[in-house]
C-alpha cells in the first residue's frame, strides 16, 4: 500500500505497459498507456492533497464502499449473472480455475500488478466533497480476497473486451457430479443360455417389441406386487416378438398380400417358402422317428405275457434321448385285432405335444404317423395306398402299406411291409418287393418334387426321401450253433462277423433288392425269435435260427440328405417273439410352393382327445398309489 491508500502493485502496472490479464472476464479494450497513468498519478496527489487539508490521516481506515450495480439491479442479481457467465466459460474452457468463479471480474498483469481501462470515470470520494474526476477504474488483484478489492477507492462498471491471453485464465467453475434422484434399480438375473438366445431372436425389423415388452412385464409384476423379487428372464422377453405373443408378428398389409392356406410362390409370405422353413428349421433338418415292430398278433386284453404292453415310453420316449423328434412313424406287421386301441395308446404316450396326422391299414399292417401339432400346418394332405402279395388277395397278412406326404418344399414316402417267411424262401420275398414298388399307386394328387428322376416302374424314385421298413423275413444262412457261438464272442456290439451271413445284405449287394437304398450300420442283437416274456431265443421244437428280420431302410434323391443319428432294438418290449427296431433320422428339407394340397392342420381330433384323457387318468392313479403306499409305510 501506499501512503495514500492505493495498492503498490497499481503504481508497479503503471510505471511500465504491462500486458493486462483478466481472472474471470477478458478486457474489452486495449492496455492503458505511458500518458493514461501519468494522468492517473497525478489525480491520486491532488486527492491525497485534499485529504490532508482536511486534516485526515491517510492511514486511517474507512469501510468499504458498496459496489455500484446497473439501474434496476441488485447486487445479487449481479453475483448471479457473473455465477453464471463464469459456468458457461468453464464448460468451454478447459484450463480455467475452479476456484475464481465467483470472483468480480478484473483486469490483471501478468506481473499481479492491478491493470487500467482507458477513459474510465473516477468516482468521488462522499468524504471528500471534490468533483467528479475522470479516472481509470482500478481492478482487483488476481488472487486477492473480496475484502482487499473492496478497500480500494474506484470501481469499473464499463467491461472490456476479450483477448486470447485473457480467455487462457479465465475462471473455470467445478462442477459436482450427477446423483441419482432415487435409488438404482437391482441388477437382474439373465436366466437365458447361448443356445435360446439364438432359437428366440427378436426379428431385425421388430427391435423395439424388445424394450415394449420389458415395459409390459415390469407394469404387470409391479401391479402383482412382484416386482422387487421377480428374475428378469430374458427368454420370455425376448422371445415376445409382438405385443399380445410370442409368435412373429405379422403386419396387416402383408395379410392382405397373401394366403395362408393356399397360393403365392417362393416370396417372403410363402407358407411353405424360405422364410417360413427359416424360422422353424435354422439348420433345414427335420427329426424322424421310425419303429417297426411284429406284434405277433397279441390281443390287448388276454392272459399272462398276452396283449400289449402297459407302458409304451421305452418304445417311443427312451431315457437316452435328449430331444423328442418332429415325426413319429409307427409301422406294425401281425397288428393287435383293435387298431383303434393300439392308436390310442400311441397318442397317451406321446401326449398333448402331438397329434396323429394320418393312420393307414391293411389287414394287420398298421401304419401311423404322429407329428408335432405346430408343424401341422406346412404339411400337405396324406394319401395312401395298400398291396397285398398273397395269392388270394382277401387274406391280408401279407404285403404292404405306403404313406406319401409333402412337407415344406419336401416329399417323403413310408411303406411298412411284411415278406414271405421262411429260411430258403429268398426268391419269394424278391418277388413281393417287385411286386410291391410296381403296384404302389403313390402319389394321387401331390406333386412330383422332380420328375425329371422319377419311374414309373418304381414307387420309391418318385419321393425326394423313402424309408421302408417292416418284416423283410430275411434270415442268416448259417446253422444256430453257430450263431449263437458268433454272438457270444462278438464284443462292443460288432456283428459284422454274423452280418456276414445275413440274406438281405448279400441280395442288396447283388442288386436284386431295394435298389439304390442304405441301412445303418447293426449294432443290436438279432431281433427274431424270442421265447415270449423272456431274452431266450426260440426254445420250441423248431428252434428258428436267431435273425435280422425287422429293419429300417432308407433312399433319398440327394447325397447325404439323410442323417442316422439312431438305429437300434427295444429289448424291454417282450410281449412278441420279435423285438421292435427303432430309428432316428435327420433328414433335410427344402422350401416348397403353396400351390401344394395342403392339409389345412387336419388330424383326428377324437383320437386326441380320448389320448389326452387317458394320460390324465394314469397321471392320478399313480398319485393315488403312491399316496397309499406312503400310508402303509406311515402305519407299519
Amino acid at each position: 500500500m501506499t501512503e495514500n491508500g492505493v495498492d503498490s502493485g497499481l503504481s508497479q502496472s503503471c510505471n511500465g505497459s504491462e500486458t493486462l490479464v483478466g481472472d474471470s472476464r477478458a478486457p474489452k479494450t486495449p492496455l492503458v498507456d505511458n500518458k493514461l497513468c501519468k494522468d492517473f498519478n497525478d489525480t491520486i496527489k491532488l486527492q491525497q492533497a485534499a485529504r490532508n487539508a482536511a486534516g485526515d490521516s491517510p492511514y486511517q481506515p474507512r469501510p468499504p464502499s458498496l459496489p455500484r450495480t446497473r439501474k434496476g439491479r441488485t447486487p445479487e442479481d449481479s453475483i448471479r449473472t457473473r455465477r453464471l457467465r463464469s459456468s458457461q466459460e468453464s464448460l468451454s474452457d478447459p484450463v480455467g480455475s475452479s476456484t475464481d468463479s465467483l470472483k468480480e471480474d478484473a483486469t490483471v498483469s501478468p506481473t499481479g500488478g492491478f491493470a487500467l481501462g482507458p477513459a474510465s470515470p473516477l468516482k468521488s470520494d462522499p468524504t471528500v466533497g471534490l468533483a467528479s474526476t475522470p479516472v481509470p477504474v482500478v481492478f482487483r488483484k488476481r488472487g486477492s480476497s473480496l475484502s482487499e478489492y473492496e478497500h480500494g477507492p474506484v470501481r469499473q462498471q464499463q467491461q472490456q473486451q476479450d483477448s486470447p491471453e485473457l480467455r487462457l485464465r479465465s475462471a473455470r467453475m467445478r462442477l459436482s457430479p450427477l446423483q441419482p434422484t432415487g435409488s438404482l434399480p437391482p441388477l437382474h438375473q439373465n436366466l437365458v443360455s447361448t443356445a435360446m438366445r439364438t432359437a428366440n431372436r427378436i426379428d431385425k425389423d421388430c427391435v423395439d417389441y424388445g424394450t415394449r415388452s420389458v415395459q409390459r412385464l415390469h407394469r404387470n409384476l409391479s401391479e402383482s406386487r412382484l416386482l422387487d423379487d421377480a428374475l428378469s428372464d430374458s427368454v420370455s422377453v425376448n422371445s415376445m416378438r409382438s405385443t399380445s405373443s410370442v409368435l412373429s408378428p405379422i403386419k396387416p398389409q402383408d395379410v392382405r398380400n397373401r394366403s395362408f392356406l393356399e397360393g403365392g410362390g417362393l416370396g417372403s409370405g410363402a407358407l411353405l417358402g424360405v422364410e417360413e422353413l427359416t424360422r422353424y428349421f435354422p439348420d433345414r433338418r427335420l427329426g424322424l422317428y421310425i419303429v417297426t415292430w411284429n406284434m405277433q398278433g397279441e390281443k390287448v386284453r388276454g392272459g399272462p405275457g398276452k396283449g400289449l404292453p402297459s407302458n409304451l415310453d421305452d418304445l417311443l420316449l427312451p431315457a437316452d434321448s435328449d430331444f423328442v423328434q418332429d415325426f413319429y412313424i409307427i409301422g406294425v406287421q401281425e397288428g393287435c385285432p383293435d387298431r383303434r386301441e393300439w392308436d390310442t395308446r400311441l397318442q397317451e404316450t406321446l401326449g398333448p405335444h402331438y397329434v396323429m396326422l394320418h393312420a393307414a391299414s391293411h389287414g394287420v399292417l398298421y401304419l401311423t404317423a404322429f407329428i408335432r401339432r405346430d408343424l401341422i400346418w406346412f404339411c400337405s394332405e396324406v394319401e395312401h395306398a395298400t398291396v397285398t402279395t398273397r395269392i388270394i388277395s382277401q387274406i391280408k397278412t401279407k404285403g404292404a402299406v405306403g404313406v406319401a406326404l409333402t412337407f415344406f418344399g419336401t416329399s417323403f414316402l413310408f411303406i411298412t411291409s411284411h415278406f414271405t417267411s421262411g429260411d430258403a424262401k429268398v426268391y419269394e420275398r424278391i418277388l413281393d418287393y417287385n411286386k410291391i414298388v410296381e403296384a404302389l399307386s403313390l402319389p394321387k394328387g401331390l406333386p412330383d418334387t422332380n420328375p425329371y428322376r422319377s419311374t414309373s416302374s418304381d414307387v420309391t424314385t418318385r419321393f425326394d426321401q423313402v424309408f421302408w421298413f417292416g418284416d423283410f423275413n430275411f434270415r442268416l444262412g448259417h446253422d444256430r450253433a453257430g450263431v449263437e457261438s458268433i454272438i457270444e464272442c462278438a464284443a462292443g456290439g460288432d456283428m459284422a462277423a454274423l452280418l456276414e451271413h445275413d440274406q438281405l445284405a448279400k441280395e442288396m449287394k447283388d442288386g436284386s433288392i431295394f435298389k439304390g437304398f442304405q441301412e445303418a450300420r447293426i449294432h443290436f442283437l438279432p431281433t427274431y425269435k424270442f421265447d415270449i416274456g423272456t431274452d431266450v431265443y426260440d426254445t420250441t421244437t423248431k428252434q428258428r435260427t436267431p435273425s435280422y428280420t425287422d429293419r429300417i431302410l432308407f433312399r433319398t434323391r440327394y447325397v447325404d440328405d439323410i442323417h442316422v443319428l439312431k438305429y437300434t432294438s427295444c429289448s424291454s418290449i417282450k410281449t412278441s417273439d420279435h423285438r421292435p427296431v427303432v430309428g432316428v433320422f435327420h433328414v433335410k428339407l427344402k422350401a416348397g410352393r403353396d400351390t401344394i394340397p395342403l392339409g389345412a392342420g387336419q388330424f383326428d381330433r377324437v383320437l386326441y382327445l380320448e389320448g389326452i384323457k387317458r394320460r390324465s387318468t394314469r397321471e392320478l392313479k399313480m398319485r393315488e398309489a403312491m399316496k397309499n403306499q406312503s400310508s402303509v409305510c406311515a402305519i407299519s
